[in-house]
C-alpha cells in the first residue's frame, strides 16, 4: 500500500510567499484604508448636504431617500478604488463588468424590493400626496405618517398603522381626500308625498347654514331628487374642510338640525310602509271584481269576469263525491 508523504518544504515555502506578499501589500492596504476613510467622510458630508437642501424645500422624505442613495454610491465607489489599489492587476473596467453581472443577479433576486424602492422614489419625486394627507388606497383609509423607500405608512382613524407597499400605491388608484381645501358631503332625506318640496328644501338649507363647520361658500343646497315608493327624496349637499374630523362632525350636526327643522314644521319623514288587503274567499262577493272589497275596477266595456263561488264549487264537488259512492255500492 502506497503511503502519502507530505511535502513540508513546499508547504512552508507557500506560507512564506504569502507572508512576503502580505508585507509587500501593507503600504497599498494602508493607502486603501485611508482612501476608504476619506470616502466614508465624503459620503457622510454629501448625505448631510442633500438632506439639508431637501429640508429647505420642504421635501424631508425625499431628502432622506436621496441622502441614503448618495451615501451608499460614494461608499461603493470608494470600495472599488480601494480594491484596485490593493490589487493593481484588477482594473476599474473589471470591477464595473463584475458589478454589471452582479446587478442583474441581484435584480432577479430582489425584484419586489427594487420595484417598491423605485416606486417610492417616483412617489417622492412626483408627490401625488404628502405626509399628513388623508388618503384611501387598497381599501385602507387614514393619514400618511411616512413615505419610505419600500412602503408608505398610514395611520387609520381608529388608531392602527397600515404598511402599504409603494408598488401597490403607484400602480393602483389612490384617493387623496385632503388634496383640496374643501370637500362636499351629501345626504338624501325623504319627505311625505303631500308635503311642499320648496318649503322642505328651504328649511333644510336654513338649518344646514347654521351648523358649525359648514362653509358658507359654496353655499348649501337642497335639490328635489326622486319620487320614491314611500315619499319624495330631497338631496341635501354642503361643503366643509377636507379632513375627516371636520367632515364627520359637520355631517352629524347637519342631520340633527335638518330633522328638528322638518319635524317642527310638521313635514312628514315617512318610513317604508306596505299595505296588505285580506278578504274571505268564501264570502258572496268572492271572484266578483265589481263588488270585492279590494276595489278592482269594472271593465269599461261591461264585460266583467263572472263571479266565482268557491263555496258553490266545493258543494258541487261533495255532491259529485256522494254520487260516485252510491254508484260503487250498487
Amino acid at each position: 500500500m502506497d503511503q502519502i508523504t507530505a511535502d513540508t518544504g513546499n508547504v512552508l515555502e507557500k506560507i512564506d510567499s504569502w507572508v512576503d506578499g502580505f508585507f509587500r501589500l501593507l503600504p497599498n492596504i494602508a493607502v486603501a484604508f485611508v482612501l476608504l476613510l476619506i470616502f466614508w467622510f465624503l459620503a457622510i458630508g454629501a448625505s448631510a448636504l442633500v438632506r439639508r437642501m431637501a429640508s429647505r424645500r420642504g421635501r424631508e422624505n425625499l431628502g432622506d431617500v436621496a441622502a441614503s442613495l448618495a451615501r451608499w454610491m460614494i461608499v461603493i465607489l470608494g470600495v472599488m478604488l480601494a480594491v484596485t489599489i490593493i490589487a493593481p492587476s484588477v482594473t476599474p473596467a473589471d470591477l464595473f463588468a463584475g458589478l454589471g453581472i452582479s446587478s442583474v443577479a441581484i435584480g432577479f433576486a430582489f425584484k419586489d424590493i427594487l420595484q417598491n424602492m423605485l416606486a417610492g422614489i417616483l412617489i417622492l419625486l412626483r408627490q401625488p400626496f404628502e405626509v399628513g394627507d388623508q388618503i384611501v388606497s387598497g381599501g385602507h383609509e387614514g393619514t400618511v405618517e411616512r413615505i419610505e423607500t419600500r412602503a408608505t405608512l398610514i395611520k387609520t382613524y381608529d388608531g392602527r398603522r397600515v404598511v402599504i407597499p409603494n408598488a401597490d400605491i403607484y400602480t393602483d388608484a389612490v384617493v387623496v381626500n385632503t388634496a383640496f381645501d374643501q370637500r362636499r358631503s351629501e345626504y338624501d332625506i325623504q319627505i311625505g308625498c303631500n308635503d311642499d318640496w320648496d318649503e322642505a328644501c328651504r328649511l333644510m338649507v336654513k338649518a344646514t347654514k347654521g351648523c358649525e363647520g359648514v362653509l358658507s361658500e359654496p353655499a348649501p343646497e337642497a335639490l328635489p331628487w326622486a319620487i320614491a315608493e314611500s315619499g319624495n327624496n330631497v338631496r341635501l349637499r354642503w361643503w366643509t374642510d377636507p379632513d375627516r374630523a371636520s367632515v364627520v362632525q359637520a355631517f352629524s350636526r347637519v342631520i340633527e338640525a335638518s330633522y328638528k327643522a322638518l319635524d317642527a314644521a310638521g313635514i312628514d319623514m315617512p318610513y317604508p310602509t306596505q299595505v296588505m288587503l285580506f278578504h274571505d274567499q268564501t264570502e258572496e262577493t268572492d271572484g266578483d271584481r265589481a263588488r270585492r272589497r279590494d276595489g278592482w275596477p269594472k271593465r269599461p266595456d261591461g264585460n266583467n269576469p263572472k263571479p266565482h263561488r268557491i263555496a258553490d264549487a266545493l258543494a258541487e264537488l261533495r255532491k259529485a263525491g256522494k254520487s260516485s259512492e252510491r254508484a260503487s255500492e250498487t
